[in-house]
């Protein structure tokens, strides 16, 4: 007999919040742990966690944190210093997907969707997991991101297997298949039911094409609309003969609104930031010059400087201490390059989105980056009620607390 889930609804659903009383502000790290802020914030090093990736934040404040070691690390931060004192572990798999609601938490490993059934205020769930999706694809891009819609659904990235879909992957004027195989079921986002077991990606939603790494993805809050950040497609100098500048700056990194249907064009097109037009990709007769169709492909609302990685995106409540130019908005995590040589690495930062109207207007600002060298930044959270943003590095095996320090 097929097991029943009970339906789920945003984590900001009305009660939830007034359930849990407010953090206060603990003192700040003398050096905010590494991290540069704007002026008004500072920050804790929350936790210590090798290899940790995606995270999400409960109401009351506990982290649960996804990548830095096999299942979902629970943190909590029971004397209220900014650090956290207590930590549990549950699941298993390595994966990098993790979003709570407000009955469940969610975790991807690499190849299906769990989820937990759990109480609000409790540090580890009450079952042992029900998996909601298997056969996800694997290889190549493999690691999976989850956004959780206001009306119970879970949106899942499919990563592309390759680099531009050639025919012999990253070689040098190989040329792209025509059609590419992998769109059917990958370089793309999937749409599936957030309590329904047992669901395969052949019964899922193809909800957006076109998106060779949609690593960062969340649901704007007012809108419903989900948005995303992709990374873009590498090695344009072996497939065009690029200068080592072009190669490093282009393709961008677009931010775009990830709608039914939205098509952003890879492997046959990207996004040139200095031309500011989507153009054909060489593997399929582009010269770096010619657009084709691929004018009429779903364009980003911002271009980010080439392979930056962006990856995670976390919305701002309604409801925050940070001030009215956080007002509205999204911050978003960038991971830095690794394949701009010979020129420096760039990109490691986490920048803040501002939107109107539940839209981007178009711009971003840094908000954090590192003092001491290139801090390669895996993931970014907001506290639901607006108090606290939470980061986490990979490459330094932390998890920062930025809080306000003056009333907003």
């Amino acid at each position: 007999m097929r097991r029943t889930l009970p339906l789920i609804a945003p984590l900001a659903a009305a009660g939830v919040l007034l359930a849990f009383r407010h953090q206060p502000a603990p003192a700040c790290d003398t050096d905010n742990g590494g991290l540069v802020l704007p002026k008004g914030f500072c920050a804790t090093v929350f936790a210590s966690l090798p290899g940790v990736r995606h995270i999400a934040v409960a109401p009351n404040g506990d982290v649960f944190a996804a990548g830095g070691r096999a299942g979902v690390t629970a943190l909590r931060d029971r004397k209220e210093t900014g650090h956290a004192d207590t930590t549990a572990t549950f699941g298993s798999g390595s994966g990098t997907g993790i979003a709570l609601g407000p009955d469940a938490i969610f975790f991807a490993p690499n190849d299906r969707v769990i989820r937990f059934a759990w109480k609000p205020g409790s540090l580890t769930p009450t079952d042992t997991g029900v998996v909601i999706v298997s056969g996800l694809p694997t290889g190549g891009h493999t690691a999976k991101t989850l956004a959780l819609s206001n009306d119970n659904f879970i949106f899942v990235d499919h990563g592309s297997a390759s680099n531009s879909c050639q025919q012999a992957d990253r070689t040098a004027k190989s040329p792209g298949k025509q059609p590419c195989p992998e769109l059917p079921t990958r370089a793309g986002t999937w749409r599936y039911s957030a309590s329904k077991p047992d669901q395969t990606p052949a019964n899922g939603e193809h909800w957006t094409t076109g998106v060779r790494n949609g690593m960062a993805l969340a649901v704007e809050p007012t809108t419903g609309v989900l948005w995303g950040a992709t990374h873009g497609r590498d090695d344009l100098r072996g497939a065009l003969g690029f200068s080592d500048s072009d190669n490093a700056e282009k393709p961008a990194e677009e931010f775009a609104m990830f709608t039914k249907g939205a098509d952003l064009g890879w492997p046959y097109c990207y996004y040139d930031p200095l031309a500011h037009k989507k153009v054909q990709a060489p593997e399929y007769g582009g010269d770096g010059m010619k657009q084709g169709d691929c004018a009429s492909k779903t364009q980003p609302v911002i271009a980010f400087p080439g392979h930056w990685a962006p990856m995670q995106l976390a919305f701002m409540p309604a409801r925050n201490s940070f001030g009215p130019e956080y007002a509205a908005g999204a911050f978003l995590a960038f991971h830095g390059s690794w394949n701009r040589a010979p020129l420096p690495a760039a990109g490691f930062r986490v920048v803040f989105i501002p939107f109107k109207g539940g839209k981007a207007v178009g711009t971003y600002t840094t908000f954090a980056d590192g003092t001491a060298g290139s801090i390669k930044i895996g993931g970014v959270a907001m506290a639901p009620d607006g108090r606290a943003l939470y980061i986490a590095s990979d490459q330094v095996g932390k998890i920062w607390r930025v809080v306000p320090t003056i009333s907003r």
